[in-house]
C-alpha cells in the first residue's frame, strides 16, 4: 500500500471513531455498536487504573447504555500510524456543547462534569474492515476529581 493510500485508509476508523464516541456520550450504547467491531482479543484499560477488562461483554449493554447521559463529542486527532494490517489512532476525546467551551457528560450517575481523556486505540484489519483490538484511556489532572467520586460512590 503507498503512502497516500494508507492515509485515506485511516480516515475510516477516525470518523467511525468519532460517530461512535459521540453516540456513546449521549447514552445511544446501539449506536456506538453499530459503529465499533470489538476483536474477539478486545482489552480495555481504564483511565483511572485497574485491572484490564478482556474481551467485549454484550450482555451489559444497557447497563452501558445508562452509563452516559446527555453529553456530546468532540475528538482531536493527536497523531497516527497505519499500515497495511494494523492502525493506532491517539486522540483527545472531550464533551462539549458549545465551540471552545468544555462541558461534560453526566456518567455514571454523576453531575455533569468534563470528561475529555487521551485516548490511545489500535486497530487490526480484518478482511474488508477495521477491528477495535485495543482502547487504553488516560485522564488528565481534572480528571482525579471523578476517579474519587466513583471509588466513593461505586458507580463507576
Amino acid at each position: 500500500m503507498n503512502p497516500q493510500s494508507l492515509a485515506e485508509d485511516i480516515a475510516n476508523p477516525i470518523q467511525q471513531t468519532a460517530a461512535a464516541n459521540a453516540a456513546l456520550m449521549r447514552g445511544d450504547i446501539d449506536g456506538y455498536l453499530a459503529l465499533t467491531q470489538h476483536a474477539e482479543d478486545y482489552t480495555l484499560m481504564s483511565p483511572f487504573g485497574g485491572e484490564p477488562t478482556h474481551g467485549f461483554d454484550l450482555s451489559r449493554r444497557f447497563e452501558m447504555g445508562r452509563f452516559f447521559n446527555s453529553g456530546t463529542f468532540d475528538q482531536e486527532v493527536v497523531t497516527t500510524y497505519t499500515t497495511s494490517d494494523c492502525a493506532v489512532l491517539v486522540t483527545i476525546r472531550q464533551s462539549r456543547r458549545y465551540a471552545n467551551e468544555r462541558v461534560c457528560a453526566e456518567v455514571g450517575g454523576l453531575p455533569k462534569q468534563d470528561w475529555s481523556l487521551r485516548v490511545t486505540q489500535v486497530f487490526r484489519r480484518a478482511e474488508d474492515r477495521w477491528q477495535l483490538v485495543n482502547r487504553r484511556r488516560s485522564a488528565g489532572e481534572r480528571d482525579r476529581f471523578a476517579a474519587g467520586c466513583c471509588a466513593r460512590t461505586g458507580r463507576c
